[in-house]
């Protein structure tokens, strides 16, 4: 047994005896500041600081004190758990100390990044072994999922602070599916009021969203004070951590007075990059917001969202290649209904339309067709197989992921309570891509932001009832 600064390893000869080993130890912890965090308390907190004024991520026109002037004011709160990555591979290296160097075999998203950023593998590596990073290899191997999980390297320091206690020796570091989760850097908990202001025909004339989450980039960059950052650019712009808030500020419809802000709330939950990141958030929010204002509107979604896109002719393109595609208007048999949302995220633009049926209040998606531009597409199958992929990532998401704290213990720990999407519960998914010239946008991420908001928009076409809440399944 090896002490190293996360806590104990235990080193044996192949993986079976170190996991039998691992659990006959008798190990008592501190259980430090946050030993009585819930998911009640966590929630409550969040709740509470949206009545604090926060900082301006955007602001048009007049902003939210345009919403007294409007003829109708429409409010919605919404509320999203933490989610864990539940990679299929837990987190695992291999390193080897020796002749003043390090080797590492690792399935790693960040071998290198600038020293603001900790360094990457490379550099944490090299700091745990106490050599230069010239002295460093690092051999990337296939991840088995990623995600944004293994941009950390949490699972990298563990690995070569065993080796370097038993130098010359290669040590296979390997976490149980219980450590995967439970030790996770979880896509950030958010809370989220959004107003609208309506003129007298129905359109949104004023828009307000506030929203409420834990900053990955105050952890990512440890230290980090928005005061401090003021004057800077990039994602701590003006003191407003941009990866909560992207997705928010980029409201592609045409509504003249608009004001975004950004509390940022500390609960002491690590927190870390989630496939699209801060845009599952505010896709969410946002589209299915929306839709309630085509409601209260009288409109259809789609025809809503149409009037509103003069201003975003490639959202507005992929919204009427999708809606196409699906039939939109189209009879359905009984009991199924249809969502929509739109979102555009890493230079792409992707509309979804969700075909869903409610039965003994189990949410079943029969098909998705998805419609995408990310410009000049070289590999069709490989965007299709993409976004497919993306989409089975968001809807498990969607419909089951849920990360909740007891005791200051994460309480799910493997598959059987934090599951994931089934081979039995995937839909039927077709997309198209949209002809273009403009440059290359990304293609593992934009599938993911619109399917919540096109299920839950599906849902309330057959119940009735609006969701602003996830999972669908609590």
């Amino acid at each position: 047994m090896l002490e190293i600064p996360s806590g104990v390893a235990v080193v044996a000869d192949a993986t079976w005896p170190a996991i039998q080993a691992r659990r006959a130890l008798d190990v008592e912890w501190d259980e430090g500041a946050l030993a009585g965090l819930d998911s009640a308390g966590i929630e409550a907190r969040l709740h509470e600081l949206a009545s604090d004024e926060g900082r301006e991520a955007r602001r048009d026109g007049r902003g939210r004190e345009a919403l007294v002037a409007t003829a109708r004011q429409i409010e919605a709160m919404f509320d999203l758990p933490y989610l864990a990555h539940g990679c299929m591979e837990p987190m695992n290296c291999t390193a080897v100390v020796r002749d003043g160097g390090v080797e590492v075999w690792a399935p790693t998203q960040s071998q290198a990044a600038p020293a603001l950023f900790g360094g990457g593998t490379r550099g944490v590596a090299a700091d745990v072994a106490g050599v230069p990073q010239s002295r460093v290899v690092v051999h990337t191997t296939n991840l088995g999922g990623g995600f944004g999980r293994r941009a950390e390297t949490d699972f990298v320091a563990e690995a070569v602070g065993v080796a370097r206690q038993v130098p010359g020796v290669p040590i296979r570091l390997v976490w149980t599916r219980e450590d995967d989760i439970q030790h996770d850097f979880y896509r950030p908990v958010s809370h989220h009021v959004l107003r609208a202001g309506l003129d007298t025909t129905g359109l949104p004339v004023a828009w307000f969203h506030q929203v409420v989450a834990p900053s990955i980039m105050a952890r990512f960059i440890p230290g980090w004070v928005p005061e401090w950052v003021a004057h800077l650019a990039g994602p701590l712009k003006g003191g407003v951590d941009s990866s909560a808030v992207e997705g928010a500020i980029e409201l592609p419809y045409g509504i003249p007075h608009l004001e975004v802000r950004y509390v940022q709330a500390d609960l002491g939950v690590p927190v870390g990059f989630w496939r699209s990141v801060g845009n599952t958030h505010n896709a969410f929010v946002v589209e299915c917001f929306v839709d309630e204002l085509a409601e209260a509107a009288g409109q259809d979604p789609v025809a809503f969202r149409r009037s509103l896109l003069g201003n975003a002719p490639r959202h507005r393109a992929v919204l009427d290649l999708a809606a196409e595609r699906a039939g939109w208007g189209a009879p359905l048999p009984a009991g199924r209904g249809r969502g929509v949302a739109v979102h555009a995220s890493f230079g792409s633009f992707c509309a979804q339309v969700a075909e869903v049926s409610v039965e003994a209040g189990q949410v079943r998606v029969h098909r998705v067709v998805c419609a995408f531009d990310c410009g000049i597409v070289l590999n069709p199958d490989t965007v299709a197989a993409q976004l497919e992929g993306g989409i089975a990532f968001g809807l498990g998401a969607a419909l089951k992921g849920r990360i909740t704290l007891g005791r200051g213990r994460v309480v799910q720990s493997t598959f059987q309570d934090y599951p994931v999407l089934r081979m039995d519960e995937m839909p039927v998914v077709e997309t198209h891509l949209v002809r273009s010239d403009a440059e290359p946008g990304g293609v593992g991420e934009p599938g993911v932001p619109p399917i919540a908001p096109a299920v839950a928009n599906a849902v309330f076409a057959v119940t009735g009832n609006r969701v602003r809440r996830l999972p669908l399944s609590q």
